[in-house]
């Protein structure tokens, strides 16, 4: 078993409306050292995934089943006590915007210290010191000083460095980064990325990152798995899913995406339409609305949930087309238009 293997994860949220499918059946496994990129447009649950496995949906109205195992304990059956008992020491998140994830009343410091304290049974001046050693080792100036601004008082990139501080401050083994770089400048952003894999090797930690921009994947991530209405549409490799992928909704992904390494001489290609609505999902292969292959898969995409099958490449890939007409609609009509953009 993998440090950390979720299996068949379902997140609904019954509304007034209907039921909210947020999460339906998604499996996956990470190893410690290894970094997991989970990607997708917005409303696609991922950052529904990162709560269901911190245990933040307890107590509420969402109805979870599946399977959540980190080091060989499994989660979704747990108390919401026994879980919040991990969360810090064991596994931690860095949200996707500070400003509002930290408490404005207290000083950084304090917030940082009042984590330590928790799981460590040390004074207040031992817990300062770590406090003040966790800021400068992510880069705050003066950290001495700073560790008693407030929230308010950081630039957008401290706050950010600040709030991994934060999340390490207890060296969880699994830490999950909820789009850590959205709000940044791209200096500020290089920056992050680069403290949050030197910060990975240091303590070995389990990462996952999630994000709709697939610059900050490539540049981290081990292996993807890209999200689509609440389900895994691909998963494999960060290679594969760069270099050979199958699904037309990840084709759209990298279509979209723009390069610097190339004079562009095509306009980017977004995916037409929008995401479904979770509560009124379509019927068959979510993405059918929008996918331009639809027509090739004789009317099964639009009646039949696809499978999530392997391919020869090992990655996985629910897609109702034959594989071989994926990999030649690849190699001769999307792979050569990605490559002049």
């Amino acid at each position: 078993m993998s440090f950390l293997d979720v299996k068949d994860l379902k997140i609904h949220f019954p509304t007034d409306d209907g039921l909210v499918r947020s999460v339906d059946g998604l499996t996956f496994s990470l190893e410690r050292g290894r970094t997991l990129g989970i990607v997708g447009e917005s409303g696609s649950g991922k950052s529904v995934t990162s709560l269901g496995i911190l245990g933040l949906h307890k107590g509420g109205r969402a109805q979870i089943s599946g399977e959540i195992w980190l080091d060989d304990e499994e989660l979704v059956a747990m108390s919401a006590e026994q879980v919040r008992r991990l969360r810090g020491k064991k596994m931690a998140m860095i949200f996707q915007d500070p400003l509002s994830s930290m408490h404005p009343y207290y000083s950084v410091g304090h917030q940082i210290i009042e984590a330590y304290r928790i799981h460590h049974d040390v004074s207040k001046q031992v817990a300062r010191k770590h406090a003040i050693d966790l800021l400068g080792r992510v880069g705050i100036p003066e950290p001495a000083r700073r560790v008693d601004s407030y929230p308010h008082e950081f630039s957008g990139g401290m706050r950010q460095r600040a709030m991994i501080a934060m999340a390490l401050s207890c060296d969880p083994e699994l830490l999950i980064a909820d789009e850590p770089t959205t709000a940044l400048d791209v200096t500020v952003q290089a920056q992050i990325l680069d403290l949050m894999r030197d910060l990975q090797r240091e303590f070995n930690s389990a990462l996952i990152i999630i994000t709709h921009d697939l610059g900050v994947v490539a540049e981290l991530s081990d292996d993807i798995l890209v999200m689509y209405a609440g389900k895994c549409v691909e998963y494999g490799k960060a290679d594969d899913i760069f270099y050979q992928p199958e699904h037309p909704y990840t084709w759209g992904l990298l279509g979209s995406m723009p390069r610097l390494d190339r004079e562009p001489t095509e306009r980017l290609l977004p995916i037409k339409g929008s995401p479904p609505s979770l509560i009124n999902v379509p019927p068959g292969c979510a993405f059918h609305p929008r996918c331009p292959y639809a027509e090739r898969t004789e009317g099964r995409a639009s009646t039949e949930v696809p499978d999530l099958a392997p391919t020869e490449r090992g990655h996985l890939v629910r897609c109702h087309m034959p594989r071989t007409e994926r990999r030649a609609l690849w190699e001769n009509e999307i792979k050569p238009v990605l490559e002049t953009q």
